[in-house]
């Protein structure tokens, strides 16, 4: 047992993602899995991740997670397309079976010798004191044990509760899960088949035989994803119902581009059956969308990620990608916070700015994750009744269509999917400390990514910087014209020495970066990101006490002594 290891309740994609990403910063993860280490696979789950999520995800031979990338998104009416939106290597989600992400995930874990999984671990009690947190695991009984005696008592620096929907950690600490449940119910198939088109999501409204919207995403290796809305509140959907669904689509569009011929299901005479065309169906079910938001995400030294926190789900909304948001934004503030703590530089740790530091994850992410679920609210009804006044109803969302509300939904993009932007961010310099130059992006918002080059000339992308891969801050220089010189011809030109230096005396392990171009900003503009990668603000070149200005607000201001018990105890 390692008392100063992060305890990580829940194997998941957000708890073996947060654990992966605080490896990667240099801090031990325990993962308790109350599973059996086993992944089931099920096809008809699936998850959407936008691409700056996907970018840091595992890429190692072994753990590479397959996905489809989708050409463009059709929406369509009545047969007519009503609204298509091209898609590029920048705007393409990445479509992934969740077991395929969760496989991966566990194997670039099985090489990181900071992180380890125990299996059949399921947590009972929780206790915290000023130092730490300890946990209690029973063994479950359908792995021999009664459930009750015996077990296993754990030590950590943190606890971080990934445990889903239904979430012991939440309970544990006393955490209301208030929302609504049933907000949008679909019932759901993947099959492998051909279909009209190759590459391209669908959304179709008002098919034939009463089927008011279903959508098609292709996954790798020929398999596709159909889910078909459903009353939230209805029917059980029987196997023979779903089967319906599948042939009576399938039929559809087979008919309406003259292909179709007699496939599995033909039996019985049912026309739709016989123009349904060959498929292989791998997976069914049902899914159900609510809407809750944990009323706290940290109590003391305890966390709250991904669906333990919250649940979205309607309009498209996507709830694993939402999670692994969760793990980026919290790991490295844990990981910054370990370090200090750890004795790296202990001796001036201020706690109260400790508090700060932790305190913004809580106020950003549930921020961010409240005003998604606000926006879906407001459109729900709009989008579903096909009501008009969006523009009013949805502030900063523009004339909206409901067919084009759901694509952002679906494509993670605009109100209802676009990343959050920290703008009031308690991490941010305080107003008039910094002479901040406009960019295309705005303080607080996700960075474009952009080619960058590293001072020992390695080159690559900015968002494969991000996460632990880079430094606790990333200090960008826009330099045109550095793409076509080795790194050593410019690294003593100019004012690099300067910046270099100044970057190596920060506070923080950061890491000195170069761009030929980034959108908006001028020659010498010196980006400041965090490691989540959102953007502090952008210096006119270097600026060096305004450089360390925000390296000290991301760590909750300049840290010194601590200041007095009480104002401590105040934040605990």
């Amino acid at each position: 047992m390692t008392e100063s290891e992060v305890i990580v309740v829940g194997a998941g994609p957000t708890g073996l993602a947060l654990s992966l990403a605080l490896a990667r910063y240099g801090v031990p993860s325990l993962v308790l899995d109350n599973g059996d280490g086993e992944v089931t696979a099920r096809a008809a789950r699936t998850c959407v991740l936008r691409p700056d999520t996907a970018a840091w995800l595992p890429s190692a031979p072994g753990a590479a997670v397959p996905a489809a990338r989708w050409t463009s998104w059709r929406a369509r009416r009545r047969r007519q397309t009503i609204h298509q939106k091209e898609l590029d290597e920048t705007t393409a989600p990445f479509h992934v079976e969740q077991h395929a992400l969760e496989r991966a995930l566990r194997a670039a874990l099985a090489q990181e010798k900071l992180a380890r999984v125990m299996p059949g671990s399921h947590l009972d009690i929780l206790e915290q004191d000023a130092a730490g947190v300890t946990a209690h695991t029973r063994p479950r009984a359908r792995d021999g044990g009664d459930g009750h005696g015996g077990g296993t008592w754990w030590r950590g620096s943190y606890l971080v509760g990934c445990d889903g929907a239904r979430s012991t950690v939440r309970k544990l600490l006393g955490v209301p899960f208030a929302g609504r449940t049933a907000v949008e119910r679909h019932a759901v198939a993947a099959l492998r088949t051909r279909l009209p088109w190759e590459s391209e999501a669908l959304l179709d409204r008002d098919l034939d035989g009463g089927m008011r919207e279903v959508t098609a995403r292709p996954l790798p290796g020929g398999v596709w994803r159909l889910d078909w809305l459903l009353p939230a509140r209805g029917d059980l959907v029987t196997p023979e119902a779903l089967l319906d669904r599948v042939h009576s689509t399938l039929a559809h569009w087979n008919r309406e581009s003259g292909a179709g011929s007699s496939g599995k299901g033909a039996a019985g005479g049912d026309p739709d059956a016989a123009a349904s065309g060959p498929y292989e169906l791998l997976d069914t079910g049902v899914h159900t969308s609510h809407q809750r938001l944990a009323r706290r995400w940290r109590v003391g030294r305890a966390f709250l990620a991904g669906d333990a926190a919250h649940l979205v789900g309607a309009l498209g909304v996507q709830s694993v990608d939402e999670g692994l948001r969760d793990a980026a934004n919290l790991a490295w503030k844990l990981a910054l916070v370990w370090h200090e703590m750890g004795g790296v530089r202990g001796p001036h740790v201020d706690r109260d700015a400790v508090d700060v530091v932790l305190d913004s994850y809580e106020s950003e992410r549930r921020g961010a994750v409240g005003s998604r679920l606000r926006a879906v609210d407001q459109a729900l009804p709009l989008v579903r009744r096909e009501g008009g006044g969006l523009r009013a109803i949805l502030p900063g969302g523009g004339a909206r269509t409901p067919l084009e509300l759901l694509t952002d939904g679906h494509l993670g993009q605009g109100l209802l999917g676009s990343p959050a932007a920290y703008r009031s961010s308690s991490l941010a310099p305080a107003r008039g400390t910094v002479d901040s130059v406009g960019v295309a992006t705005q303080p607080g918002e996700l960075v474009r990514d952009v080619p960058v080059i590293a001072l020992d000339g390695e080159r690559g992308r900015l968002r494969e910087r991000l996460c632990g891969n880079g430094g606790e801050l990333l200090v960008v220089l826009v330099a045109p014209g550095t793409g076509v010189w080795d790194s050593r011809h410019w690294l003593s030109a100019g004012i690099m020495p300067e910046l270099a230096a100044a970057v190596g005396a920060l506070p923080l392990k950061a890491e000195l970066l170069v761009t030929e171009d980034y959108p908006g900003a001028a020659p010498h503009t010196v980006l400041v990101i965090r490691p989540d990668g959102h953007l502090v603000t952008a210096l006119p070149a270097p600026r060096i006490a305004q450089l360390r200005a925000c390296a000290d607000a991301l760590r909750g201001g300049p840290f010194t002594r601590a200041r007095s018990p009480a104002s401590r105890d105040a934040r605990r």
